[in-house]
């Protein structure tokens, strides 16, 4: 598959992205991942190797584009914000004022 990341084109195929991945050790993902084989990689760490260009020169948004289109796996980790609780009418009238909210 041709894309482009970094305003140059690759032809890019799943197996050429496991090859590629084969040996390498992944680093840390505290944000966007791809699922290669059985370990997670950092979006960048892949496109650094997949491109053999610096991690500053493509955005994680052309690899997840491309890794998405090959057929992996990829997350997005940003954190979810936790629900908040509603209370209905009936809960608001016998909380009293001042008093803790029973969870």
């Amino acid at each position: 598959m041709r894309c482009v990341i970094a305003r140059f084109p690759f032809d890019l195929t799943r197996s050429g992205v496991l090859e590629s991945m084969k040996g390498i050790k992944p680093e840390h993902a505290s944000g966007e991942s791809v699922i290669i084989g059985r370990r997670t990689y950092p979006v960048k760490q892949v496109g650094q190797v997949i491109t053999r260009q610096d991690r500053r020169d493509f955005s994680s948004g052309e690899v997840l584009r491309a890794m998405t289109q090959l057929g992996f796996t990829c997350r997005d980790l940003t954190p979810v914000p936790a629900p908040t609780r509603v209370l209905n009418p009936v809960q608001k009238a016998s909380v009293m004022p001042g008093a803790p909210v029973a969870a």
